[in-house]
């Protein structure tokens, strides 16, 4: 991947750094990487697959890193679904998810009312900030 003759990396850039980051020429192409394609959800190693096949020569651990610096700076969502498989979301809006078992694939619920009721009180002194809903999917068994 030429990080230079690409027009997005601009745009990139400028996102990058409206977000309060340096944008080092790892961060740009991998923000690139995340949002050319719209929203979508991408686990750290499908990131870093991503990138060793648009010749960005980045480490896993980078790719972590970087992926945990966009969340923190409010541009990716992160989600955890299958105990230490963790997605990332380039859609940052409150919505919800469909995670296919068995599949790892994970999809935005079409916007619509997705009534939640009954939640606990919260703790003294706390409040109720946000409620991510995730749907697990299967195939149907045939009975």
């Amino acid at each position: 991947m030429d990080l230079g003759c690409r027009k997005e990396n601009v745009a990139v850039d400028k996102r990058v750094r409206e977000a309060g980051l340096r944008p080092t020429r790892q961060r740009i192409a991998l923000a690139d990487l995340l949002f050319a394609k719209g929203d979508r959800h991408l686990s750290a190693e499908e990131l870093h697959e991503e990138a060793i096949e648009a010749g960005v020569p980045v480490s896993l651990a980078t790719v972590y890193n970087a992926l945990h610096q966009f969340t923190q700076a409010g541009l990716l969502r992160i989600l955890a679904v299958e105990g230490s498989k963790t997605y990332f979301d380039t859609n940052t809006s409150d919505h919800h998810h469909f995670y296919i078992e068995g599949e790892n694939r994970i999809f935005d619920i079409a916007s619509g009312p997705v009534t939640v009721s009954n939640l606990p009180e919260p703790p003294e002194g706390m409040e109720i900030a946000n409620v991510d809903i995730v749907v697990r999917l299967r195939p149907k068994r045939c009975d």
